[in-house]
């Protein structure tokens, strides 16, 4: 003769983690999905009332009035060294993206979006942070900027 017996039911413990750990998991992927688009879709925009950029999780607007221009230049980051992130303290760092927050070699902080290191327009900010970008046109850019002076 079998008998077969079954298990006393779990609490709806194990159930609900398992669902609070696969949404977590649906976000982290949908983050990483978002930032791979932002390298590739971000923009710049100049105008009379400052520098907007976005979309992405870093995009802002800075004001004209926050902008050193100044001290607004272009660099290659693989030759002026002291220009180059160090530590990334807030966000992220896949290969061929820099973007969010960032300790430059000269201890500087700044808000990254650079996808190509030998064509960055670096802008100082009246915030004690720069803002570092690469375009297409560094050299135009930074001109439009400088001729906020």
């Amino acid at each position: 003769m079998e008998r077969v017996f079954g298990i006393i039911p779990a609490s709806s413990g194990p159930y609900i983690f398992t669902w609070v750990l696969s949404l977590f998991l649906v976000a982290v992927i949908a983050l990483f999905v978002f930032i791979s688009y932002s390298s590739r879709h971000t923009n710049f925009t100049v105008s009379d009332a400052g520098l907007n950029i976005g979309p992405g999780v870093y995009g802002r607007f800075i004001p004209r009035e926050d902008i050193d221009a100044g001290g607004v230049k272009v660099l290659n980051l693989n030759e002026d060294a002291g220009y180059k992130p160090k530590w990334r303290t807030n966000g992220a760092g896949l290969p061929g993206y820099s973007a969010g927050w960032f300790k430059l070699q000269n201890k500087e902080k700044a808000l990254l979006f650079v996808t190509d290191r030998s064509s960055v327009v670096y802008i100082p900010t009246r915030k004690n942070y720069a803002v570092m970008l690469s375009v297409r046109d560094a050299d135009e850019m930074a001109e439009v900027i400088r001729q906020w002076r």
